[in-house]
């Protein structure tokens, strides 16, 4: 009996966030990148009385990160900018690690712009980091 190597899935805390333009050492977390498509039900006419169910309209689940507060102002300003008025799109990319630092998988999102910004909440009795978040929208993804 052949034994073949063994592949170990990829481990999630392992990952990189890479935004045209902007550069920030790490997030706590990111979340939420996805597609859905609609489903479209309708019942043709005839002998048959199944249902028949096709594609509609395509959307992307938002993205959230999730930072520690530092001196970098980047992610806010870029947030602050829509708030002003000027919608400023880039491309960006999640990106997962091997567990010896090497890309392995990415995601990469297309026309993102942030739609939402959360300051992060204080509590005098507290010992962690403060966190913002940042929520990005955008019009596609892909798997690379």
């Amino acid at each position: 009996m052949a034994t073949g190597q063994r592949v170990d899935p990829y481990r999630n805390f392992r990952y990189l966030v890479e935004i045209f333009g902007i550069v920030q050492a790490g997030f706590s977390e990111c979340t939420g990148f996805g597609s859905n498509v609609e489903v479209i039900e309708y019942r043709e006419g005839g002998e048959f009385p199944t249902v028949r169910k096709l594609p509609g309209k395509i959307s992307f689940t938002d993205i959230t990160l999730k930072y520690g507060v530092t001196d970098s102002t980047e992610l806010y300003d870029w947030h602050k900018a829509v708030l002003d008025g000027t919608i400023d799109r880039r491309n960006g990319s999640i990106i997962q690690l091997d567990d010896t630092g090497q890309k392995k998988v990415r995601w990469n999102f297309f026309n993102a712009w942030p739609s939402k910004y959360d300051a992060p909440d204080y509590n005098a009795k507290g010992n962690d980091v403060s966190i913002e978040t940042l929520t990005i929208s955008y019009e596609r993804l892909e798997r690379a």
